[in-house]
């Protein structure tokens, strides 16, 4: 082989090799690969938010119980209900399991604060009346921080569905996120009672 042959064989290799990492460069580059990671980690994180939420309306339901108990001693299944339901959020491993515990703790929670309806007493009582003030500003906290999860987990869901980090999304194991959803009975409408 001659010199210039040899000289135009390692161009040759060395422009290939340059050209094949710049192609590999753009490619990783375009899957989108730190952008999934990033947005998963905004899953984990306003998933945090939720709990600490949630934890904060566990904390203030023994409160609540206790002083509807005195009132309405006779209302056993409902406190039943409430404990259960706290008990199994509590108790809940994965995420699923705590979106359907927080779903179980709130229509457990609605019952018994239909029981002020029933007891005037108990409606004027003042702890009472503070302790489901400060259950109301957590629901509407829980409230809030479930459309935030729910706004990260669509932008993630909608990341690894593009063109083309989907072509990445599977291999590097990024798999779409569940929304928290609210509970069937929600859809039921409400029976008012006069």
């Amino acid at each position: 082989m001659s010199g210039s042959s040899r000289f135009r064989t390692a161009r040759f290799s060395s422009a290939g090799v340059a050209a094949v990492a710049a192609v590999l460069v753009f490619v990783a580059s375009g899957c989108g690969y730190n952008t999934m990671v990033a947005e998963r980690e905004q899953i984990d994180q306003q998933w945090a938010q939720v709990e600490n939420q949630l934890q904060r309306r566990n904390d203030l339901i023994p409160n609540l119980v206790e002083v509807t108990k005195g009132y309405a001693a006779h209302e056993k299944e409902i406190f039943t209900a409430v404990a259960e339901a706290r008990a199994k959020l509590i108790g809940a491993k994965t995420r699923d399991e705590q979106i359907q515990g927080s779903n179980d703790v709130s229509n457990a929670l609605s019952r018994l604060l239909a029981l002020s309806e029933r007891y005037p007493d108990l409606k004027a009582n003042a702890q009472f009346a503070r302790l489901s003030d400060e259950l109301a500003g957590t629901e509407n906290r829980i409230a809030t921080e479930r459309r935030r999860y729910n706004e990260v987990v669509q932008t993630y869901n909608t990341t690894i569905k593009r063109f083309p980090s989907m072509l990445f999304a599977g291999c590097f194991g990024f798999q779409p996120a569940e929304y928290f959803k609210a509970p069937e009975s929600a859809k039921d409408v409400p029976k008012v009672q006069l």
